[in-house]
């Protein structure tokens, strides 16, 4: 999945999950009507974890028929953030393995994610320290990945130099504007995109990204914080893959 920055370039859209996480979804639209007899939809997608050798997880979404008749319809413009929040709620919940294979995993896209009584997605209400730190990942990897070994640039260039300052002529140095009011970014963490952006001038103000308008920049001082990042995905990884070990005995 990719989005378009301000000159009309695509970019590699980077989907955070909470437990640190940078993964791309690639979803094959439309949902089609299951072939086995089954009453559901099925979407098939692909989750690629970034920053590792190939991992993926090939998956087939099944919507069930009491989510359907809430949404407005099977278009992305309806159901992609759901999606895509399904998908990385179960990312967090170890539900998902990330392999080299092609396998397929089926993946319940139910009621569980659904609040009848206030009609509203649900995924789980984060706090304002994980939102804080979920933003911080966002750009960091954002930034590496848009970037790859030119991120380094930033890390070693003398504080303050923020990627924004390659319009400035600093040498060296290039730009990459990461979107922090996404509301599909707010829906996951149930909460709104104003107060994704209030959260994001706290972690402004501790030098870590530069906020401009609904997007921020990284500074040196969070490129510099690689280690913290990567350890968090790393760990996370190893969780992931002793759950699934542990299960296949």
């Amino acid at each position: 999945m990719t989005q378009e920055n301000e000159s009309g370039g695509a970019e590699k859209k980077i989907w955070m999950t909470l437990t640190g996480l940078p993964l791309t979804i690639r979803l094959e639209w439309p949902f089609h009507k299951s072939t086995s007899g089954a009453d559901f939809w099925v979407l098939h997608g692909d989750i690629r974890l970034e920053n590792s050798e190939g991992l993926h997880a090939a998956v087939a979404v099944n919507l069930s028929m009491t989510v359907r008749e809430v949404m407005p319809s099977l278009e992305p413009k309806d159901a992609e953030a759901p999606v895509i929040n399904a998908l990385r709620k179960e990312v967090d919940r170890r539900q998902i393995e990330f392999v080299k294979s092609g396998k397929l995993l089926p993946v319940a896209f139910s009621s569980r994610h659904y609040d009848f009584k206030r009609l509203k997605w649900v995924f789980g209400k984060a706090s304002d320290e994980v939102v804080a730190e979920f933003l911080a990942r966002k750009v960091y990897w954002e930034t590496r990945v848009a970037l790859g070994s030119g991120a380094e640039k930033i890390s070693e260039s003398k504080p303050p130099l923020l990627a924004k300052d390659a319009r400035n002529g600093a040498p060296g140095v290039e730009e990459t504007r990461v979107w922090i009011c996404d509301p599909t970014e707010a829906q996951y963490l149930q909460t709104t995109t104003e107060h994704l952006l209030e959260i994001a001038g706290r972690v402004a103000a501790e030098g870590l990204i530069r906020v401009d308008g609904e997007f921020a920049e990284a500074t040196a001082g969070l490129m510099g914080q690689a280690s913290r990042f990567e350890t968090a995905m790393r760990t996370a990884v190893e969780e992931l893959e002793k759950k699934h070990a542990f299960e296949r005995g």
